[in-house]
């Protein structure tokens, strides 16, 4: 699935407004919400003005023993951790200097045009399955099926297959 890197404010690819943060953190689970907390934590901790896809990624992977079951093995889901510790003591410097999505402004005050896009790909998977919050597993979907994305970037530097990522919870989802 890939989306346009540039969008106008506060639009989607569908044309409708995007939700402010306080309705898209509404639509999300507990455990969901303590992920979001911990990305806008790491966020602040590691220097950066806006929550993007890959301190949603870490924070999935530290909280959330579903997604990191949805890895293939132990060796694998190290591997995207030490990544995400080494972005998180510096490489990751090379990424503050622009927002990750677009160069323009997210119409929701501290996330990135990308992690916005995910969140709300994350929601529409759950509403897809008739769930009216999204969880752990919807946002590592998104996380994982858009190539623009830094949380893909993580993936792919740390051995895995987005795509394939992706296609496993997308197939798990149809037999739940």
């Amino acid at each position: 699935m890939h989306h346009p890197a540039r969008r106008p404010s506060g639009a989607t690819g569908t044309g409708a407004a995007v939700p402010p943060r306080a309705d898209i953190e509404a639509r999300l689970t507990v455990e969901l919400a303590t992920v979001v907390a911990g990305a806008r934590r790491r966020a602040v901790r590691d220097g950066d003005r806006q929550i993007d896809t890959a301190h949603l990624l870490h924070s999935l992977l530290e909280t959330d023993p579903e997604v990191r079951a949805a890895f293939e093995g132990a060796d694998q889901l190290a591997r995207v951790l030490g990544y995400l510790v080494q972005r998180s003591i510096g490489y990751g410097l090379r990424w503050q200097a622009r927002a990750e999505g677009a160069p323009l402004a997210t119409p929701v005050t501290g996330w990135s045009p990308a992690a916005v896009r995910a969140m709300e790909a994350a929601l529409a998977r759950a509403a897809a399955r008739e769930d009216v919050r999204a969880g752990g597993t919807d946002l590592l979907a998104a996380l994982a099926a858009d190539p623009e994305y830094r949380a893909v970037e993580v993936l792919r530097h740390a051995g895995v297959d987005p795509e394939g990522l992706a296609g496993r919870l997308c197939v798990g989802s149809r037999s739940a």
